[in-house]
């Protein structure tokens, strides 16, 4: 028995391990995207007179096209302190990287359902503590965008009704609950975030 619970140990070590690596190389990933951009405004914003390799123009949102596993932003919690990479696509693939952005809802100023999910073992550790007013970032290669929390709710975890058009332009974020929960998680707690701030581009 000391020996299968030494292997279960180990294992669980093992896929931690596993995972924060994945995890820290997509938040290094993300960074150097919003970095760039944030570099690339900089040099724009020189007088004409001064030496400057001449950079491609900032991206717009209209060539934001990414493809499914890519880091596609950053997610920013100060609440909770958690900078985390947003993902393109929510499959377990992309789960283990960061947080994942479902791929049939939108983008931000995109003026619908932005719907990002992540695991509340590994990302939304402290998910949890978040409450109405406290304040999400999320930062895209085009611009920054700010969200405050105005509700949540907790759902089944068969419950598709949650992704729906929302006629504005809503964050919504979702992990598994409870929090505490040992296995698969029977519901959802699912925060919705509407537009606060907008700075754009980059």
């Amino acid at each position: 028995m000391m020996g299968i619970g030494l292997v279960c140990v180990l294992f669980a070590l093992f896929q931690y391990t596993e995972h924060r690596v994945k995890l820290n190389n997509a938040l290094a990933q993300a960074e150097k995207i919003i970095e760039n951009k944030a570099e690339e405004r900089l040099i724009l914003d020189q007088p004409l007179n001064t030496p400057k390799t001449t950079p491609a123009p900032p991206m717009v949102r209209e060539q934001f096209d990414p493809n499914e596993n890519d880091v596609i932003g950053l997610l920013e919690i100060p609440k909770i302190e958690a900078e985390l990479p947003i993902i393109e696509g929510t499959d377990e693939e992309m789960l283990e990287k960061g947080v994942g952005h479902y791929s049939a809802s939108v983008f931000p100023s995109d003026g619908e359902q932005i719907l990002l999910s992540g695991h509340r073992d590994t990302v939304f550790r402290k998910f949890g503590e978040l409450a109405i007013g406290d304040r999400i970032i999320v930062k895209m290669p085009y611009g920054t965008f700010e969200y405050e929390i105005k509700s949540t709710e907790i759902v089944d975890k068969d419950d598709t009704s949650v992704i729906r058009p929302m006629g504005e332009e809503v964050l919504v974020v979702s992990t598994c609950y409870p929090f505490r929960y040992i296995g698969d998680a029977p519901e959802r707690y699912v925060v919705y975030a509407y537009p606060v701030q907008t700075i754009q581009p980059l």
